[in-house]
């Protein structure tokens, strides 16, 4: 073998065995197991990290998460579910600073999200409105049906 492969194989080597510590002293996490973790599947992990959202450790083919990629795929999953739209949570999530006061990225999270809510809200409305439309259509369908049935 020469040394490139060798140095490949080793690194594959050591992916597939007991995960080694991140530089905090974590534990970094394969693939699979974030997926079975959060609730997602791998082509969504792979999916975030084909946008930038995310960037594992790669030894060889082996994506390795550690805890702060993970709480950014959390956090990717939470404005999912609010209804940010990936280049929202990105442009949130890259106003991170690890040393300052985060003050730009909570006006930008609170302005998106106050925006976000009021869409929301609006939407829970709408279905409030159409569920009470269609509950009375149905009333109206069973009356007449029992009156159908009832001449029968």
């Amino acid at each position: 073998m020469n040394t490139l492969s060798n140095s490949a194989f080793t690194e594959q080597q050591s992916a597939n065995e007991t995960v080694d510590a991140d530089e905090n002293g974590g534990q970094y996490m394969r693939i699979g197991e974030v997926a079975s973790q959060l609730g997602v599947t791998l082509r969504a992990l792979r999916f975030y990290e084909d946008k930038g959202l995310v960037a594992p450790r790669r030894i060889g083919t082996t994506r390795l998460y550690d805890r702060r990629a993970i709480t950014r795929l959390k956090l990717i999953m939470l404005g999912r579910r609010v209804g940010f739209s990936l280049r929202e949570v990105k442009q949130i999530m890259d106003l991170y600073e690890p040393n300052g006061s985060n003050y730009r990225q909570l006006k930008v999270l609170l302005e998106k999200g106050t925006r976000q809510l009021a869409r929301l809200e609006k939407q829970r409305l709408d279905l409030d409105n159409a569920i009470g439309e269609l509950q009375q259509t149905l009333t109206s369908v069973r009356t007449s049906l029992d009156g159908a049935v009832s001449r029968s």
